[in-house]
């Protein structure tokens, strides 16, 4: 089976993560992405570390299977090469800083009049029309203007949720909605905010605080939502995280594991909305059972009396997981550093196996995609020499 998006060509003006990581997605599914980066170091995330083989993690994460070319859209003569790309190509993605397409005549609205069959979509910051259109925009930044760092850690010690859920989010809700314009057929423009993005991943506590009328303090490891549900040290040292979202739940957790039928019977805990209000005794009571048990027996129980229940992982942990290693979801993924390990993309598709193709370095493929684009080599070659373009010494006369 080929891929589900083969023949697809994308272009994109990307950088950091949340525009790569739009593109990476298109990539595990098929498509071809011209990563159009400027000779002088390119994405930045190039640079963030070193710690893969001399390459930065996050680098090599958000851009597999991608070719890259290194391309000054500075210079007259690199606009043109970039629209000579885009006259043949079906997607462009971007990520700039607030207003940079604009002064390049590389806003989506402009592109989509001189390509009536562009798929034109930018990634920004706030969204087009507000009072922070104008600001630049990092995961960070994003999470904590939409409140996400408010109902994460505990009261009065806000925390950063780990993973760049603004950035990586973007880039899915930027993948959804072109492989939704490309089911419909034809040129488009959009546009995906991070801002527009993490409020509406805040939908439970915006909609929660707007008709409670007060605000859920952050709970750390548990969820202010249900009670009880959270994590508990074992007996063997380890973490244990488990707990309840339904009634139905709560009886079985407090009969058939705790073996409290007390506290099965008492009113204050019949309903969810009870249970919240009497959190803190529910988790000294689970707390006091798991301190007793070893990590292994508590989750058999638990399993056994259908109560969800998991382990407290470190990422080096996650990296051993006997889950991923049983289901073969680990790939080798050339680099220019030398061979990384990846994970599969999340998608399980019968018949089609994601083409993990390797890590680019900086103007990789830029003779290559210029050749493909219609270049001889004498101008590849004049390209390089105006240092508008990286050329390719090897086989370039």
């Amino acid at each position: 089976m080929t891929g589900p998006l083969a023949g697809v060509t994308v272009v994109a003006l990307e950088q950091a993560v949340s525009a790569p990581m739009c593109t990476r997605t298109l990539a595990d599914l098929g498509a071809r992405v011209i990563k159009v980066e400027n000779p002088r170091g390119g994405d930045f995330a190039r640079h963030y570390d070193d710690v893969v083989h001399g390459q930065a993690a996050h680098f090599v994460w958000a851009n597999r299977g991608k070719e890259s070319i290194a391309l000054d859209i500075t210079a007259p003569e690199g606009l043109a090469v970039l629209h000579r790309l885009l006259a043949t190509a079906d997607v462009f993605v971007a990520n700039l800083a607030p207003g940079a397409l604009a002064r390049r005549g590389l806003d989506p609205a402009e592109l989509r009049r001189r390509y009536p069959g562009l798929i034109a979509l930018e990634i920004d910051g706030y969204g087009a029309g507000g009072p922070l259109s104008h600001k630049r925009a990092y995961d960070l930044l994003i999470q904590a203007e939409s409140g996400a760092c408010a109902v994460t850690g505990f009261p009065g010690a806000p925390a950063k949720p780990g993973p760049p859920v603004a950035d990586v989010t973007a880039g899915l809700y930027a993948a959804i909605t072109i492989l939704a314009l490309l089911y419909r057929r034809g040129g488009a423009t959009a546009s995906v905010s991070l801002f527009d993005t993490m409020t509406e991943l805040m939908g439970y506590p915006l909609t929660h605080a707007r008709y409670s009328g007060s605000e859920q303090p952050p709970v750390g490891m548990g969820s202010p939502a249900v009670a009880p549900y959270g994590a508990y040290p074992t007996a063997d040292g380890s973490t244990v995280v488990l707990g309840t979202t339904n009634d139905r739940e709560w009886q079985r957790l407090a009969t058939e594991l705790l073996a409290r039928p007390e506290l099965a019977a008492d009113q204050r805990f019949a309903s969810n909305t009870g249970r919240v209000a009497h959190r803190a005794e529910l988790d000294t009571a689970l707390a006091a059972w798991c301190a007793e048990l070893p990590l292994d027996e508590i989750r058999r129980r638990a399993d056994a009396a259908g109560i969800g229940n998991a382990r407290f992982n470190t990422p080096d942990e996650v990296n051993a997981h006997p889950q991923l290693a049983a289901r073969d979801r680990w790939r080798p993924v050339d680099s220019p550093g030398g061979t990384v390990t990846a994970l599969l993309p999340p998608p399980v598709i019968e018949g089609w196996a994601a083409p993990m193709g390797a890590v680019p370095a900086l103007g990789e493929h830029t003779e290559s995609v210029l050749r493909a684009a219609g270049f001889d080599p004498r101008e590849i070659v004049a390209l390089g020499t105006a240092g508008i373009a990286v050329p390719a010494m090897e086989g370039t006369p």
